[in-house]
Order: C-alpha cells, then structure tokens, then sequence
C-alpha cells in the first residue's frame, strides 16, 4: 500500500502525490483573481439639504428582480433603498432611532406607497439596522451625497397619490370621482410578482413644494394622499 499507479503506469508515493495535489490547490487559488465588488461612488460635495424622521420599513422577494422606478432590477440583497420623492441616485443615511444602528443606501426606487411611512428599504438593509424580523422601525433619514456623477435635480414631475387598488374598477370609480375637481387624474398599473396593482394619481407639478401646497390646502376630509415624484 505504499505505491500508486501514475496516469503514465509509473510509480509515485503516497505521500508525494498529496503534496502534489495541496500545490496545485494553491496555485490554483493563490493565483486566481480576486472578485471585484463595484459600488457607484458618490461626491459628498452635491449633497441635497434633506433631514426627515419618521417610520421605515423594507420591501422583499415579491419585488425581487423586478424593475425599480430607475429601471434597474432590485436586488433585495443590495444596499438600496425606494422614496417618494428624492432624486435617484442621491445617497442617504439611515439611523435606526431604536437601537442605534446605522447603514447608508442608495435611492434607485419610489415608495413607499403607505402612509405614514418615509422610507423602504432592502431587505439587507433592514437587516442591517436592525429591524428585518419587526418589519417597521423609527428612523432619522440624512441625506450625504449624490452618485452617478450628475447635480441632482430638484425640479421634476410630482403628483399626488390619492389610492391603490387591487381591482381596477374601484380605481376607475375613484379617477371619474375626482375629475370633476382636478385635473390630470390617470391610473397608473404596476405588478409585483404575486398581485397587480392600479394607482390613482392626481396633478401635475414642478416641484414638490407646490405640490405638497395643493394636497394641504384641499379641503379636509376629501381625501388622504402624499406627494411622489414622477420619473
């Protein structure tokens, strides 16, 4: 038992053909590329004066490899994260006010769309600060810089968000209802990979201030709603 048979029918030694085999492991792997991890740099210096403290929560696999707002696939594993309103690509931090916890994401995606919450995050991101398994916490938002080597751009389209449906005829109803007070109101579809959804949205603004003036001075109990950015 102290010889093998080479491929060639010569003899080696047990022990000098395990030597073998662990040198070339370790060529193989000492010479073997490192894989890069990219992430798209930011310049703190085209930074939007943004501060808000409010309720985050994260969105998952029924979104997972579906398009964001920006066009590109969420990744619910990436550093990421969905707001109403400001400009993709600006990056946020995020502090969970109930731990301490603190990550930094990149807006590539709109939502959410519940209110009384300011931010959805990843699932890695949630994850991160704390609060995958809660599902919600309480978070200051700042915002520290811009990626993609543009100024963001504070004007844009906004409108107001005054439904989502699950069936499209409710959505029709609730469009024919407020036309006759406003103008535009379209209805808007969107899928997840379960349920399909049709959002009812009203206006059309150059920029968030004007638009959060015209939700604030309907009058009181018309409707509930808050303002997004169309883009």
């Amino acid at each position: 038992m102290g010889k093998a048979v080479g491929r060639r029918g010569g003899s080696v030694s047990v022990g000098r053909r395990a030597g073998m085999v662990w040198l070339f492991i370790l060529l193989l792997f000492g010479c073997a590329p490192k894989k890069e991890i990219r992430t798209i740099p930011y310049d703190p210096s085209q930074k939007i004066p943004y501060r808000a403290v409010g309720l985050a929560s994260w969105y998952g696999p029924d979104f997972h490899g579906r398009r964001t707002a920006n066009g590109e696939i969420y990744d619910m594993y990436a550093m990421t994260a969905a707001h109403r309103t400001l400009p993709f690509n600006v990056r946020v931090r995020v502090t969970n006010l109930e731990n301490g916890k603190r990550a930094e994401f990149r807006i590539n995606d709109r939502g959410p769309f519940v209110s009384g919450r300011i931010i959805d995050l990843s699932k890695s991101g949630a994850q991160a600060l704390g609060f995958w398994a809660k599902g919600t916490a309480r978070v200051e938002i700042e915002a520290i810089g811009f990626a993609g080597g543009q100024s963001p751009q504070r004007e844009g389209i906004f409108s107001i968000q005054v439904g989502a449906f699950t069936d499209k005829e409710n959505a029709e109803r609730l469009q024919a209802r407020l036309e006759k007070k406003h103008s535009p109101v379209r209805i808007l579809p969107f899928e997840t990979h379960s349920r399909k959804f049709y959002r009812v949205r009203l206006g059309n603004f150059r920029t968030e201030a004007e638009a959060q003036r015209y939700l604030e001075n309907l009058p009181s109990g018309e409707f509930q709603g808050f303002v997004v950015r169309e883009d």
